[in-house]
């Protein structure tokens, strides 16, 4: 079985699942209040420049100021001459408008990131307008095959271009006429920018990106595609025209859903929604993985749980690794999470097991579409890896913090409360001369001081010389309380 993508569309929002081996390995959502913005162009206007830093804020009409760092501010270059770079100050000033890219989503309190080379994506090439080589996607690593595509790619070209390409992935099947037609499309799209900021105004969008069904089409189709399944009529007539021009592989598995019951319900996708939310994930031996998420980086905690197979301890906490492996590779998608991300293996005591189960990781990893890097154990036993992050993960676009616990994962139980009611009790007998004290509290508490602690209370309304009343107020939560004096 290929890979699979089911593609649910409703008016608020678009939800896509790709399947591999029958199994979801991503989920992408797109919602109509907040479309993505990464690969939108701007005419932009700096609100400041920051020399120290050598970055600068440029105002493009988000919430947000956006940040553009001095390494990300490239001036035209050609095959064979790259300019130094100059100082941040020497470059911008104040009030200047300049046309930028988004590169990175705003994520949490940060805003996007901007950078000044503009890039076009393509099915089967990247267009660079402001560079003048041939480049060649990383995730192609034969040097040979690279070369091969390189010369190919010039030998298309006219020889008074202008703009450089990046070959993606995809073209390595792809026919001279695709490439030329690809070529042709994104030359008639940059023409268009350069148009359309000539009359912008200042902190205007002028360039967006596909909307999220197109870039399945140009981005994750690929040969082992067996299937794309969409539920809507609408959104299924534009793919199939956006797929007979641009990507014509994709047509013949292009269907639309017409079953009964919701897609996503059909095939079990909705389950592995709330399992992405999940900071325990079960592995099929009995073991499992604990993810926990913070602003810096990532943890997962690999356990045992009830898996006892195996000749031996040793050889447990080895099947165990290896399992968690894929586990984790295949989380990391489905969650897209990205930046710095720390895995806590199960101690092994074989140099050689150690390194089956790195290199089980770094072949799972590989199938990935974001740039990942594994720089394997550290001393600590501990794996160290990171993987590109250019939108805001699955759980921070779909979730909130807990208004509980303020994102703790966690909340003072009623003991700790009912001490902190009696501290601000005795606090406040000191400063106020009041008839009478009451407590307004979640029922766990007062339940708490009206049975446990309710002798505590008693000596304390002796000790303060003052009446005590409680009362419930069952949409306090558990870590709120007042107390009221008259």
């Amino acid at each position: 079985m290929g890979q699979e993508i089911l593609i649910n569309v409703t008016p608020q929002e678009t939800r896509v699942a790709v399947l591999e081996q029958g199994v979801a390995q991503e989920l992408h959502i797109e919602r109509s209040s907040s479309l993505g913005i990464v690969g939108n162009i701007y005419f932009g206007k700096v609100c400041r420049v920051l020399p120290g830093m050598q970055s600068a804020f440029v105002e493009i009409g988000l919430q947000r100021a956006a940040f553009l760092h001095a390494g990300d501010i490239k001036e035209c270059k050609s095959d064979d001459v790259i300019k130094p770079a100059k100082p941040i100050q020497e470059v911008l000033h104040e009030g200047q408008l300049i046309i930028v890219q988004v590169i990175k989503e705003p994520i949490g309190t940060k805003g996007a990131r901007l950078t000044t080379e503009v890039s076009i994506a393509g099915r089967f090439l990247v267009y660079l307008p402001h560079q003048g080589h041939i480049g060649v996607s990383q995730r192609i690593e034969d040097e040979d095959e690279r070369e091969l595509l390189r010369n190919r790619l010039i030998e298309l070209l006219p020889k008074d271009r202008k703009g450089g390409f990046i070959i993606r992935t995809m073209s390595e099947n792809a026919t001279d006429e695709e490439l030329l037609a690809d070529i042709a499309y994104l030359e008639k799209v940059w023409a268009k920018i350069k148009e359309d900021s000539k009359v912008a105004t200042e902190r205007s969008l002028i360039f967006y990106d596909l909307s999220l069904p197109r870039r399945v089409l140009r981005d994750v189709v690929n040969p082992d595609t067996v299937s794309i399944r969409v539920d809507s009529k609408e959104t299924y007539e534009r793919m199939k025209e956006f797929a007979e021009l641009y990507v014509v592989n994709a047509v013949k598995p292009l269907t639309h859903y017409k079953g009964q019951r919701p897609i996503f319900d059909f095939y079990n996708i909705e389950e592995e929604f709330e399992q992405a939310f999940s900071r325990k994930v079960g592995l099929k031996s009995g073991g499992y993985l604990i993810f926990d998420q913070t602003e810096a980086l990532t943890t997962v905690d690999v356990n045992t749980g009830s898996f006892v197979s195996g000749k031996s301890l040793s050889d447990t906490i080895f099947k165990t690794n290896l399992e968690a492996a894929q586990g984790i590779a295949q989380q990391l998608r489905l969650r897209n999470l990205g930046g710095i991300i720390i895995i806590d293996f199960i101690d092994m005591d074989e140099d050689a097991q150690r390194e089956k189960v790195l290199e089980e990781l770094k072949k799972a990893v590989s199938v990935d579409r974001a740039r990942t890097n594994v720089n394997g154990f550290t001393q600590l036993g501990l794996v160290e890896m990171t993987r590109k992050r250019t939108r805001e993960s699955l759980a921070h676009m779909l979730c909130q913090s807990c208004e509980i616990c303020q994102g703790r994962g966690e909340h003072k139980t009623a003991q700790t409360i009912a001490y902190e009611i009696m501290r601000e009790l005795l606090r406040e007998s000191k400063q106020f001369e009041a008839k009478e004290f009451k407590i307004i509290a979640s029922p766990s508490v007062i339940s708490l001081l009206q049975d446990e602690e309710s002798q505590s209370l008693a000596n304390l309304s002796d000790f303060i010389n003052t009446r005590i009343v409680l009362e419930v107020d069952g949409e306090f939560s558990p870590e709120v309380f007042e107390v009221v004096w008259s």
